[in-house]
């Protein structure tokens, strides 16, 4: 039985106009990391859908309950939700946020354009993979979370307190596919990167820069760590992305 989502951690939704924009939270996170730039878009008048996906938003049982295969089917479901009632959509996704938006896009070339801050697009090398299987073996279920990464003071990205490692075995699993397939990124890409990230490398961008197909702009963002969606850029990256998207939309 799963626990009440924390407020704060709910799903959002906003109907807006033709243009859709599914917006995705990375791993132990929450929609809180996202729920600004989603209510920013969706005061330009696009139609937004930000979810929480399964396993998040409660505590660390629940997620340990999941699997990339849980969040992959709903990021994908969501996608086919709102390309429903939307002429376009385009995506926006965090840390592993971004993954599950490139797998999305992998799949469906008529994605029209991807933001990605800090993605995680590539598994992490053999040695971390023969570590985390050493610590599974040995009977370790969690670590210390990941996904709280701000350097700005105060923040609270009502994440969870620990990550769990069988759900991030999973995660970098499906990783092998989002990297074997970026050539299919055909569509325009807006990526943030953090000159100091500790969570994703930096590395993951520069192999999403290398493989997309489609025009790709980087941008470096210089006082934010990992959820630099609610760090110190973030009004720059709020503002930088609607510029983006209305581009998309020929605003």
């Amino acid at each position: 039985m799963t626990t009440a989502i924390k407020p704060g951690c709910e799903s959002y939704s906003a109907v807006g106009g033709p243009f859709g924009v599914l917006v995705l939270h990375g791993f132990t996170g929450s929609t809180a990391t996202l729920r600004s730039l989603g209510e920013r878009l969706a005061g330009a008048g696009f139609s937004v859908e930000l979810p929480c996906l399964p396993g998040h938003g409660s505590n660390v049982e629940d997620l340990m309950a999941t699997t990339w295969t849980d969040w992959s089917n709903a990021a994908l479901a969501a996608y086919d939700e709102l390309a429903k009632r939307c002429e376009h959509v385009a995506l926006v996704g965090l840390s592993m946020g971004g993954a599950l938006s490139v797998l999305v896009a992998e799949s469906h070339p008529e994605v029209v354009a991807c933001v990605l801050v800090n993605p995680v697009v590539k598994p992490p090398p053999h040695e971390i993979i023969d570590g985390l299987n050493q610590l599974l073996a040995a009977g370790v279920e969690t670590i210390e979370s990941i996904g709280s990464d701000v350097k700005k003071e105060g923040v609270d990205t009502l994440s969870n307190d620990a990550t769990p490692l069988a759900c991030a075995k999973t995660l970098f699993e499906g990783l092998i596919g989002v990297q074997a397939n970026l050539a299919h990124i055909t569509m325009p890409v807006l990526l943030f990167s953090s000159r100091e990230d500790h969570a994703v490398t930096s590395d993951n961008g520069d192999e999403l820069e290398a493989m997309a197909v489609g025009p790709l702009e980087r941008v470096w963002l210089d006082d934010s760590y990992h959820v630099a969606t609610m760090d110190n850029d973030q009004e720059f990256l709020e503002h930088t992305t609607l510029s983006f998207l209305k581009r998309v939309a020929g605003e």
